[in-house]
């Protein structure tokens, strides 16, 4: 019996399936593929998957469609994928109980980025009685998601909610790179038109929180031309 954590692809192009199955496989996952809705459940059914991603146009039966069907008897993790971008799938993605969406074009590092947390959270849901994930903790940081409450070195900090929002993203992908764009869309959602100098703000009130010396940022570093990290 293996160890490696398996991903089911579901995408209707043969290209796409192919390229996609080839780079998971580098990184260490083992690969199901459907082409359709129906195949696509006939082979969860078949395999039980780890993981689940899921295009949202499909023939046969919708990426959606299908992500509900998971949802009625399952709680698989399920990443949504589209190539249209727009926002009412991301929307609709969510509200049937997508895990995660992801749009095309997308970096294959970025996505298994994205995957491993999805798999992380959800082996926090699964954990001993007691460890629901609501208790986050990176290095001497400590983050309570249920009661709003945040400790840095045992000392409590006080954090407004979209700051809040932010440690707990980055705390949840501790030692990944998470980009502008997806803090962004997680923490002021899909529909956010606004600067995205507002991210930068925030990321350096921050700082000014959990850094010793917040001008020389060490736990919550700057990747350039990508996003931000926290280290541990």
């Amino acid at each position: 019996m293996t160890d490696l954590l398996s991903v089911l692809v579901v995408d209707d192009e043969p290209a796409f399936r192919e390229g996609l199955r080839q780079a998971l496989k580098q990184e260490g996952f083992v690969v199901h593929l459907a082409s359709d809705g129906e195949e696509a459940l006939e082979v969860w059914r078949a395999y039980h998957p780890d993981i689940v991603l899921l295009d949202v146009m499909l023939p046969r039966m919708s990426g959606i469609d299908v992500c509900r069907e998971i949802r009625a008897v399952d709680d698989t993790p399920v990443i949504m994928v589209s190539a249209r971008n727009e926002e009412i799938d991301a929307v609709v993605a969510l509200e049937v109980g997508a895990d995660d969406y992801v749009a095309k074009p997308y970096r294959v590092r970025e996505l298994v980025a994205r995957m491993r947390t999805v798999l992380r959270r959800a082996g926090l849901r699964n954990a001993a009685p007691g460890t629901d994930g609501s208790v986050l903790e990176v290095g001497d940081i400590s983050l309570d998601k249920e009661r709003h409450e945040v400790s840095v070195a045992g000392e409590a900090v006080q954090l407004p909610l979209k700051e809040f929002q932010l440690l707990a993203l980055l705390m949840e992908n501790a030692g990944i790179v998470v980009t502008r764009q997806t803090l962004i869309n997680r923490v002021w959602g899909f529909d956010y038109v606004g600067d995205t100098k507002t991210l930068d703000v925030h990321v350096k009130r921050l700082r000014a929180k959990v850094e010793p010396s917040p001008d020389r940022p060490e736990r919550l570093v700057t990747i350039r031309g990508l996003g931000y990290k926290l280290n541990s």
